[in-house]
């Protein structure tokens, strides 16, 4: 049975599956005989799990990989043996070695965290059953959203918890630099991978053909994460996809009947990384994984983390995937054990479904109140600022603001958890009990707590803040609220793209809307996941939901704001701001101040310091403008444009930039084309 924190359920969940509760059953039973019990789950046809060894030695006496080693032996003049070495040595350090006495202590340790850490841990328990028809039917992939290190954690333990077969997980290297605990996550089925293999012929086949002998032969579930590393913004990341081809090829190939792809989305009330990634991004080096780290992270167990949703995504078939996409024939012309690259036609394809794929993740995260509510007083705090005012929004405004947004992003479809048992007051004052790190109350106002920023800690012998170090204790706080505004951008981004277009655009009439709005998402699609060619449907989609909520008015020839339209509108252009500002600030630095060939890796510190310089003067509104994550995509966005570019030849990671349309591109951003504010409409 679903706890409290489960049960009530709100109009928009219908459409989507039940919750259940997993802690709830822990906190009543024994964690030593939940851990202890009899664990068999059913794998694909009925294969037996395979030991590490077997699976290692069916990787070294595989065709593709003896083709790649006659390769190299011959491109290095290294004799054959010694290549082979290299091949038993790269799979010594990346293969795992499952072991269910390691799982088993695991279940039993990780009950008593997530009792103490989590209110609830909440699991659709259709998706669930889905998920165990699935892996007998099919090989599965399993790809969650990654927004903490708990993620994979969490995955096995609720794949325990339910009798579903372990899966084996793609890891970073830098979990095995950790001793003891990195040899347990190896024992609980983590295979470790190197951030980056370039060129690395051999450790590429090495990798790949043991990832393709567990899909072809079905011998667990393999689990790793499309956007490649933990979203430090906790927005959706751009996918990589150098995995999703490697398990999408047995099926080209014709090795197997399907693959299915299951998206997975672990939604938190409270992130247990919170203020480290905001110092990351903020350029304060990521903790080295280590041992004692882990133990000196203890401290956490006194926290308060509210509850956490896993949302299992309807399973994804490659076959129907592929289904007038791909012709396969063309993997018939050659032996299947020789490497080719993929085609365009190929890479086309799988960049389509991974950004499909992604998108399935962004619309199963359950959106919890503090996102609403940490999306309305970053935009007060903005407003107030730049007025230069300092004490809050009233609490009875937010609260009635707080209602007036949940009612929209569930027209929007937002996939809200609301408890429409309590009042709204109620929501608001627990929301705000559970980040009270991020907020301050006092007479009856509510405001961001700037000083707990905490990056330099004022009161230490000898320590005078600067008003350098003061900026970066704000942005902070702003970037944490910040990250959980962004969990909602998924849902008003379309909407917010068409009020920015209705904003720029030099009249009401829909081709110029159109235009303004096709050049912004083209801007911005390194920042947010906006896929390939669906500018149409964007477009399209945006003004359905507009219209829909009655702030627009949209014709065959004209797009006109509502009279009730006036205050979505302001929301909407204010929600995507932030970033607009960000990509106008790195215009604006790589006109004045980048030299005309700038080194890649001074970027970030050269736009950082250019940015404190601007806000210190009052020239910027918005301190999340800091964020490193927003500069490099602005950076990626630039050379997919054309406006930087990357000198071959040169020391490596040299730009160079075209000042001139680096400009014409600030101007356009800045909304300096002529423009004319959308008609009112006489309803």
């Amino acid at each position: 049975m679903a706890s409290g924190a489960c049960s009530h359920r709100d109009p928009m969940l219908k459409k989507r599956d039940d919750f259940e509760d997993m802690l709830e059953e822990r906190r009543n039973s024994s964690d030593l005989r939940y851990a202890l019990r009899c664990y068999n789950p059913v794998l694909y046809k009925g294969v037996t799990p395979c030991k590490a060894n077997l699976l290692k030695s069916m990787v070294l006496q595989s065709d593709h990989i003896h083709y790649v080693i006659n390769q190299v032996s011959k491109e290095t003049r290294k004799a054959v043996v010694d290549v082979q070495e290299e091949v038993s040595a790269i799979l010594e350090e990346m293969a795992h070695h499952l072991q269910i006495s390691t799982v088993r202590f695991f279940a039993f340790t990780l009950s008593k965290i997530f009792k103490v850490l989590f209110r609830s841990i909440c699991v659709n328990e259709e998706g669930i059953q889905r998920l165990q028809q699935a892996i007998q039917e099919h090989p599965v992939v399993l790809l969650p959203s990654h927004r903490s290190y708990m993620d994979f954690l969490l995955m096995s333990y609720i794949l325990y918890t339910y009798d579903l077969a372990l899966p084996v997980i793609a890891a970073g290297m830098d979990f095995m630099g950790m001793k003891f605990v990195g040899e347990m996550l190896r024992m609980s089925g983590a295979f470790f991978i190197r951030r980056s293999f370039g060129g690395d012929k051999l450790y590429w086949a090495v990798f790949s053909e043991y990832v393709k002998i567990i899909i072809k032969n079905g011998f667990a579930p393999v689990e790793f994460f499309l956007e490649g590393t933990r979203s430090r913004t906790c927005k959706s990341l751009t996918p990589k996809l150098g995995l999703l081809n490697i398990v999408m090829d047995p099926f080209l190939k014709g090795e197997v009947y399907d693959v299915n792809l299951v998206p997975v989305s672990i939604s938190y009330e409270r992130i247990l990384e919170e203020s480290l990634y905001a110092r990351e991004l903020l350029g304060v080096p990521k903790p080295k994984e280590s041992t004692s780290g882990l133990f000196k992270a203890r401290k956490v167990l006194s926290e308060d983390y509210g509850s956490i949703h896993v949302y299992f995504g309807q399973p994804v078939s490659v076959r129907s995937l592929v289904k007038g996409r791909v012709n396969r024939c063309q993997f018939s012309l050659e032996p299947r054990h020789i490497p080719r690259k993929p085609s365009e036609e190929i890479h086309s394809f799988v960049n389509d479904s991974a950004y499909r794929l992604v998108r399935a993740q962004e619309e199963n995260m359950v959106l919890k109140p503090w996102v609403l509510l940490a999306s309305l007083l970053l935009q007060d705090h903005h407003q107030k600022q730049a007025a230069g005012q300092k004490w809050g929004m009233a609490l009875d405004e937010l609260i009635e603001k707080a209602a007036w947004l949940r009612d929209v992003s569930r027209q929007y479809g937002a996939f809200l958890h609301w408890p429409d048992h309590m009042s709204p007051s109620e929501v608001v004052s627990s929301s705000l009990s559970l980040h009270r790190g991020l907020v301050r109350i006092s007479e009856g106002r509510v405001q961001l707590a700037l000083e707990q920023g905490g990056l330099v800690k004022p009161g230490s012998p000898h320590s005078t803040i600067t008003p350098e170090e003061d900026v970066l204790n704000q942005a902070v706080i702003v970037l944490s609220c910040a990250s959980y505004r962004n969990q909602a951008l998924h849902v008003f981004l379309r909407p917010a793209l068409l009020a920015s277009a209705i904003h720029t655009a030099a009249s009401n009439k829909k081709q110029e809307v159109y235009n303004s709005f096709s050049y912004l998402r083209n801007m911005f699609s390194n920042e947010f996941i906006l896929c390939p060619g669906a500018t149409v449907q964007d477009f399209e989609e945006a003004c359905y939901l507009l219209v829909k909520t009655g702030a627009l008015q949209v014709t065959q020839q004209e797009v006109v704001v509502t009279e009730r339209g006036h205050r979505t509108l302001t929301f909407l252009t204010s929600m995507l701001d932030p970033f607009l500002q960000g990509y106008q600030v790195v215009c604006r630095f790589l006109c004045e101040e980048a030299t005309e060939v700038l080194a890649e890796k001074q970027f970030i510190p050269a736009v950082r310091n250019f940015i404190i310089k601007h806000l210190l003067a009052g020239r910027l509104r918005y301190t999340e403008v800091l964020s490193s994550d927003l500069q490099k995509n602005c950076l990626a966005a630039l050379l997919r444009l054309g406006a930087v570019q990357k000198v071959k030849g040169a020391e490596q990671g040299t730009l160079k930039v075209n000042k001139v349309m680096v400009n014409s591109l600030e101007d356009t951003l800045g909304g300096k084309l002529p423009t004319q504010k959308a008609a009112v409409a006489r309803l």
